[in-house]
């Protein structure tokens, strides 16, 4: 069996989080006094989207310290999955965060509250997309360059609030523009509640298949497969599997060879086939490959 030990990218994911937690602190506070003053519920409703921003960058800025730490007796195959567990809490944080904002803007509308706006919080909320895009990008980049599962969340809990801005821009706008209109403030923050719990939904979804062993899609696993078998000396692969450990993934297969192989030989042969797994490019830190001799009286599937 291959193992690597993945190499701590801690500093690195804190260090991108301290700077979208400062964003989003500032981001926060300008959202929440502009809305207030400026009478926007649907900026408001952005500013509490941005403040679960915050809760997000603390788990990973405390989550961080543990899933990087190597294996231990308690912990054979590594902490990684430490971080699969912040992901989900962060997805149904979010999740949670769009539920009470759905039945805050609902009860605004049912009592007819009309919004008058002021053109501050218009602004506000134009300066917001512009600078969660950056930060999307920013932080997507750097949690796809080290493969960090819980920085790309968090990335894309960014990307939902530059994208619930854009409603309550336009929300904004219609309720200053058209005052007979004040409702549209309050449905401004209803579209930015789906927003939220979309959001919450695609980060949770993946990271709970992953903590239940579920299988990656079939294209790295048909090119993991591939891999195995073209290596020279493989006559097939059976009881080929994919689990997640964390982000990274854990291979193991059994390999028909040549019966008449020596022992060393066929253990250099399986440890070739473990080296070009982890050599794939898709995150492979652990494979296990177990030699079966050829038997032509058998069908090997």
């Amino acid at each position: 069996m291959t193992r690597i030990v993945p190499k701590d990218e801690g500093p690195k994911v804190r260090r991108i989080t301290w700077i979208g937690l400062f964003v989003n602190l500032l981001l926060t506070g300008l959202k929440f006094l502009a809305g207030f003053f400026g009478h926007s519920q649907a900026l408001i409703a952005d500013a509490i989207h941005s403040a679960s921003d915050l809760t997000t960058d603390f788990a990973i800025l405390i989550g961080s310290k543990y899933w990087y730490s190597p294996p231990d007796a308690d912990h054979p195959n590594g902490h990684r999955k430490f971080e699969t567990l912040i992901t989900i809490c962060i997805g149904f944080a979010i999740i949670a965060v769009g539920i009470f904002l759905i039945f805050d803007s609902a009860e605004n509308l049912f009592e007819k509250k009309n919004a008058s706006p002021e053109i501050s919080t218009a602004i506000v909320a134009f300066a917001s997309l512009i600078i969660k895009e950056w930060l999307f990008r920013f932080t997507r980049n750097a949690g796809r360059k080290i493969r960090s599962q819980a920085l790309e969340a968090n990335a894309w809990h960014h990307r939902s609030d530059a994208f619930s801005s854009i409603p309550v821009l336009i929300a904004i706008l219609v309720a200053i523009l058209f005052p007979q209109f004040g409702f549209a403030d309050s449905i401004g923050a209803l579209i930015v509640s789906v927003f939220i719990i979309k959001a919450g939904t695609s980060i949770a979804s993946p990271a709970i298949h992953q903590v239940a062993d579920g299988a990656p899609n079939k294209k790295i696993s048909d090119k993991l497969y591939q891999a195995a078998s073209q290596v020279p000396g493989v006559i097939s692969i059976h009881n080929f599997r994919i689990r997640y450990i964390g982000s990274d993934l854990q291979v193991l297969l059994h390999i028909v060879v040549d019966a008449n192989m020596s022992l060393f030989d066929a253990h250099e042969l399986s440890e070739r086939v473990e080296r070009v797994l982890i050599d794939c490019g898709e995150n492979v830190v652990d494979a296990m490959v177990h030699i079966d001799p050829y038997d032509s009286t058998k069908d090997m599937k």
